[in-house]
């Protein structure tokens, strides 16, 4: 603790830079955010615990999910319950593992989108929205979004999860006469966008969510569909505990409890998600927040009938930004 040992590091999400701060009249250094598993520790421990990253090199910029490093770290005591353990890393990073072929095959498509997308705020709008890459939003477009209750447009959450696998089961129906080839070939399309947007907590309690409504959608059987988002809280709780105690998690099965019950009952139905999942999700925020803003309800609504086809749209040039970065910018 507080002490500086040599720490080797196996990447488990993307590097993000850090908002800038201030330190006395000048900002300080530019720094990278990201949690991995420490797996040896001093040269002389084996271990695989879960430990917070701040780096303040260049370096670790580019590090993909799976690369293995090696970094000489001040040790402190984490505030974040997720983690063991916060690293302070300024200097001397060593790159010990490449990225692996899924994991450069991935980081092209994500870096194909980023590309595609151009600048300014649509160029950090689509990313977020297709597949949670937050990294091209500045922090005066998060406050703007944040201010309008947008904020969950521009990260991944059930809503994406279930318009992608709308998308891919209707896609299905035209080489598969059977409904279930259609959910199980949407279901393997599910588990790669999951390790496209990667796999953090919020994005498997989002998947868990979109399973529910692609096994209501499939299904067809209304009834079916509460003990089905049953046994996906149990086990989204089972396999993170921590969930329980994330508001987030709430949110979720809320909202997804919305679009089961509520949305279906909705005219015009191109305006039942986003009113559903409002009216279900306001005890939540209210209670988190103190008020609901009148407008973020008006924002919403506005922008509802843009989310699905921007969605759709974004995730086939994100798919296709290798092969032809020009169709995908079109």
């Amino acid at each position: 603790r507080n002490s500086s040992t040599d720490v080797v590091v196996q990447v488990t999400t993307d590097p993000t830079r850090v908002a800038p701060k201030i330190v006395g009249t000048a900002f300080a250094p530019t720094s990278f955010s990201f949690i991995g598993q420490a797996v040896e520790v001093d040269q002389r421990f084996t271990l695989r615990i879960p430990v917070r990253v701040i780096a303040s090199t260049r370096s670790v910029d580019g590090l993909l999910p799976g690369q293995k490093i090696r970094v000489t770290a001040k040790v402190l005591e984490s505030k974040e319950k997720r983690v063991a353990a916060l690293l302070i890393v300024s200097h001397r990073v060593e790159v010990m593992t490449p990225p692996s072929l899924w994991a450069r095959s991935l980081a092209q498509i994500r870096l194909g989108l980023r590309n595609a997308t151009g600048t300014g705020d649509a160029g950090a709008l689509i990313p977020g929205m297709v597949i949670g890459d937050v990294s091209k939003q500045s922090v005066d477009f998060k406050n703007d979004m944040r201010r309008s209750g947008l904020t969950h447009l521009v990260a991944v959450s059930g809503a994406n999860f279930a318009i992608v696998s709308a998308f891919v089961l209707w896609c299905m129906q035209f080489l598969f006469r059977s409904m279930r080839f259609r959910i199980i070939a949407t279901a393997i399309a599910l588990i790669c966008f999951i390790a496209l947007v990667r796999p953090s907590p919020s994005v498997l309690r989002a998947a868990a969510m979109a399973a529910v409504l692609l096994f209501a959608h499939g299904t067809r059987q209304g009834r079916d569909s509460l003990p089905a988002l049953g046994f996906a809280i149990a086990a989204v709780v089972l396999l993170d505990p921590f969930q329980a105690r994330d508001p987030g998690f709430a949110l979720s099965v809320l909202a997804t409890a919305g679009l089961l019950l509520f949305a279906p009952r909705i005219k015009p139905t191109i305006l039942a998600a986003p009113i559903a999942a409002m009216v279900f999700c306001s005890p939540v925020i209210i209670a988190l927040s103190g008020y609901i803003s009148p407008m973020s309800v008006l924002a919403n609504v506005l922008a509802a009938p843009a989310v699905t086809p921007i969605t759709i749209v974004g995730f086939i040039a994100a798919l296709i930004a290798p092969i032809t970065p020009l169709g995908a910018q079109l």
